[in-house]
């Protein structure tokens, strides 16, 4: 193509191929080598702005972690309304939340720009970390367009398909044509990953779904009402995030339309944000199986954690007073032999961490729907069967040990190696009926199963380790 000589250059680099620019994400980039330079120094915040303004989303959120809150909040102050936005969606939600004080302390206006310009369902997730009055004062500044979508969102759990789903849905009227339907989707300016577009009646009511490769090959005089698919799978807002999962798994979904009960669309979840609740789903149950607050995080303030770990400390104290008493039957008989106080422990250990593995893999299975009454009993019976081998296995070598042991000293006695191998293998046995049993019990209760299931688990292995051992040696001594 010749080049007209009133053509401008930026016509000319329009024309011409751009060059192929290919890039490590693992490397730091010219912008992320400036603004490491210039923490190196005391914080200049103007040139610091600059520089993170530059970074991508993810790399700005990092550098504005690393900064005080009020820092990040004066560098925030100096980005791009819309690079700020994303740096502080991209933050870890306690972090965020900070900086967001920091940021309506100072320009409670600006702070609710800031926070109408990022994706609605971040801004939410945002927002529901916030103190009540943070949250008040976001939304009177925000404008009125961007309130109406936000403050609907707040009324949706957290924990369910509502709260999980982005409201800025792709969607065009079932009456249009085809060539009216391509205009809507180019001036919406859809994302380059979106493959679908939802169809929706004059009330609003989802209607269908049209694949955009069925949209392009379509002759543009046709209705998008006789070429869309009628039908379309979709989830009420209230299913909680766990069965969300479950269907995304299942299914191979990429996206779900959320619809209220009378079909009305009301967004979609995408399985970038199933990823993130399975993600932050398994940080719970790590925290809840051992006594922590479920919404405690890293940055959680001093309160936050004392109020999440302190009731069940308390009811750890409780239980392990329980196995407290069982040894304190046995204590003449632990002053007689001293070796059993050494061995105690041993034997308890080794039946806690085999409930242990038999409670992590019970759970997995119960968040990934796999255990259900039909297969409850067959389980226990399997992983009972596990910790009796294992716990023959283990205490033929303990016994073995102590055997010899005793032997070294010219008291040799076979008698003790005996016992505790019969103990090691009932306790065994045990743990892996108890790690299995406990979750599906807790679930028949109601209780979400991996409620403090460690506390109410060494609870179990270690007084009846403890009567287990010291009732077989006490018989031997009698």
């Amino acid at each position: 193509m010749s080049l007209r000589p009133d053509q401008p250059d930026d016509d000319l680099a329009r024309s011409a191929p751009s060059e192929t620019v290919i890039e490590n994400p693992a490397e730091d980039s010219p912008e992320d080598v400036r603004v490491a330079r210039l923490l190196e120094h005391s914080i200049d915040v103007p040139a610091l702005a600059s520089a993170v303004d530059a970074q991508d989303a993810a790399d700005a959120a990092d550098t504005l972690e690393s900064l005080e809150e009020g820092e990040a909040a004066e560098v925030l102050e100096e980005m791009g309304l819309e690079n700020a936005a994303d740096a502080l969606s991209h933050m870890v939600a306690p972090l965020a939340v900070g900086v967001l004080e920091d940021l309506v302390e100072q320009d409670a206006e600006y702070a609710s720009r800031i926070v109408a310009s990022m994706p609605a369902d971040d801004a939410v997730d945002l927002l529901q970390l916030a103190p009540e009055e943070i949250v008040r004062t976001v939304l009177h500044h925000m404008p009125a367009l961007d309130r109406a979508v936000v403050e609907p969102l707040l009324a949706f759990d957290a924990e369910t398909a509502g709260g999980l789903m982005d409201p800025d849905v792709l969607k065009v009227a079932e009456h249009l044509t085809v060539r009216e339907a391509v205009e809507v989707i180019r001036e919406a300016e859809a994302d380059d990953d979106t493959h679908h577009v939802f169809v929706i009646d004059a009330q609003g009511r989802l209607s269908g779904i049209l694949g955009l490769r069925r949209l392009v090959i379509a002759r543009s005089g046709d209705r998008v009402a006789d070429i869309c698919d009628r039908q379309v799978d979709a989830i009420p807002p209230d299913l909680d995030r766990e069965a969300v999962a479950r269907e995304f798994e299942k299914y191979d979904y990429q996206v779900l339309p959320v619809v209220d009960e009378r079909q009305h669309l009301l967004g979609v979840v995408t399985v970038d944000d199933v990823i993130d609740s399975i993600r932050a789903e398994g940080t719970e149950d790590a925290q809840v199986m051992v006594g922590a607050g479920r919404e405690e995080l890293v940055f959680s303030s001093i309160a936050d954690k004392l109020r999440g770990r302190i009731p069940w400390l308390v009811v750890n104290l409780v239980t392990s007073a329980v196995g407290a008493m069982v040894v304190l039957q046995f204590e003449g008989l632990i002053a007689e032999i001293a070796i059993l106080a050494v061995l105690m422990p041993v034997i308890a250990n080794q039946s806690g961490n085999a409930g242990q593995q038999s409670l992590a893999v019970t759970l997995r299975g119960i968040v990934l729907d796999q255990v259900n009454a039909k297969v409850a009993g067959r389980l226990i019976v399997r992983e009972s069967m596990v910790g009796l081998i294992n716990g023959a296995i283990a205490g033929a070598l303990v016994g073995l040990l102590v055997t010899l042991l005793s032997m070294t000293s010219g008291e040799a006695s076979w008698r003790l190696g005996a016992v505790i191998a019969a103990s090691m293998t009932c306790s065994l046995t045990v743990g892996t009926f108890t790690g299995t049993g406990l979750p599906m019990l807790m679930r028949r209760l109601g209780a979400d199963p991996a409620t403090a299931s460690t506390i109410f688990l060494t609870m179990v292995t270690d007084s009846i380790s403890f009567l287990i051992f010291l009732g077989m040696a006490s018989a031997l001594a009698g």
